[in-house]
């Protein structure tokens, strides 16, 4: 009787090995929370020991914050893609916007909320989401600019506006973490409308132009 040859294991490079662990802590934050990031969990996902994923995140706090940095930057990129740079900026904004109210990213909004919370206890992630709000801000911000300099949009402060737009997100975001998910038709368009006031677009616009 001839013993079954036992598969080979693929050696993966630190590299390719440290982006798998973070995008699985990353998969763990989205699906169960920050406060599920253990090496353990993270080693049980990935079928390794723990030691693996201390070799390379030697406390779990760093882990949180690079897999809620990885989620949050995935996010922005997807929000705001670089193949439509293009665009004239009313699409853009009106695309950003539609995509935040399609409820694909309840997820993510539940995360924001997450992240906010233990960030009081963890000064990693602290940083990190604030780095996080500080890159959407700026990107929202000259989108916003230029949209004012080439006349899609009326307004002479566009960091105010994207502020604006920004909290009433963020606003609109607790309501993810609610399971009765409060039905009203004012909920999905607040963020559109917010926008579309205060840059001087007509009602409907950004709808119309996603």
């Amino acid at each position: 009787m001839t013993s079954r040859p036992q598969p080979t294991r693929t050696r993966k490079q630190p590299g390719e090995r440290r982006a798998e662990i973070v995008q699985t802590a990353a998969d763990i934050a989205l699906e169960e929370g920050l406060e599920r990031i253990t090496l353990r969990r993270v080693a049980d996902a990935l079928g390794v020991r723990p030691g693996l994923i201390g070799h390379y995140f030697p406390a779990a706090d760093s882990l949180v914050s690079e897999a809620f940095s990885h989620a949050a930057t995935k996010e922005r990129e997807s929000l705001l893609p670089h193949d439509e740079h293009g665009l004239p900026p009313v699409e853009r904004l009106a695309r950003f916007l539609v995509r935040l109210t399609d409820g694909e990213y309840r997820d993510l909004s539940r995360l924001w909320l997450n992240a906010r919370h233990v960030s009081r206890f963890k000064s990693g992630l602290r940083s990190a989401v604030s780095a996080q709000e500080s890159a959407t801000r700026t990107a929202l911000a000259d989108l916003i600019e230029e949209g004012r300099r080439t006349g899609d949009f009326t307004t002479d402060d566009a960091l105010g506006v994207a502020l604006h737009i920004l909290v009433t997100v963020d606003g609109l975001g607790a309501y993810a973490n609610d399971d009765t998910q409060l039905d009203h038709p004012v909920l999905e368009d607040m963020a559109i409308a917010t926008a579309e006031r205060l840059l001087g677009l007509a009602r409907g616009t950004l709808r119309t132009r996603a």
